[in-house]
């Protein structure tokens, strides 16, 4: 598969926005806007260009951690891999927009500063809780009667259960001891 890396230097247009799937996987959605700045050679003065807005999708521990460390207005780095998704509407108007899968993604530290804290994880029971779901949890996305027999949901209309924009689920406990790494046979189920 020929995924297209991207990087995108802008601001957060709103706090970033953390749900968990029915199997309690964390994923968080969020924008960044993009404005270049350029001279205006009559004037002497910079001027904001035209804003490009970029929709973000992260998953797991990363997800969690955006949502923790990040929020409305905040400067950002976020790398990762750019799709585009295509729907139509009710109307049978076709649509499409851009969406960054991010791999990684920390504050843009040219007019801030930060604070680095590692999180500490625990290792499957080995140290950890006796009960924590999240440190024997699968790093694969449970698939669906109805999905293809890939795992993928492509193709497919989603359910309410599938939705984790429309479906209220606990967040567990303890915190997710897998990575931010989102898997071939993963999408946003948005």
């Amino acid at each position: 598969m020929n995924n297209l890396p991207f990087t995108i230097v802008g601001n957060l247009t709103r706090d970033p926005e953390l749900r968990f799937t029915p199997s309690g996987v964390a994923v968080v959605k969020f924008t960044v806007a993009h404005s270049p700045r350029k001279l205006d050679k009559e004037s002497g003065t910079w001027v904001d260009g035209e804003p490009t807005f970029l929709d973000c999708t992260a998953w797991r521990g990363l997800a969690e951690n955006i949502s923790e460390s990040l929020s409305q207005g905040n400067r950002v780095i976020v790398t990762g891999t750019l799709r585009t998704e295509r729907w139509e509407t009710d109307a049978a108007e076709k649509r499409s927009r851009m969406v960054l899968d991010v791999d990684s993604c920390g504050p843009e530290l040219t007019w801030a500063t930060a604070k680095v804290k590692k999180m500490q994880r625990s290792q499957g029971n080995q140290g950890g809780p006796a009960d924590d779901p999240w440190a024997t949890a699968s790093r694969t996305r449970p698939t669906s009667p109805t999905a293809s027999s890939a795992g993928s949901t492509r193709g497919r209309s989603l359910g309410p259960a599938d939705d984790p924009w429309t479906t209220t689920v606990k967040r567990p406990t303890t915190a997710a001891s897998s990575t931010g790494t989102r898997h071939e046979d993963e999408e946003p189920p948005f």
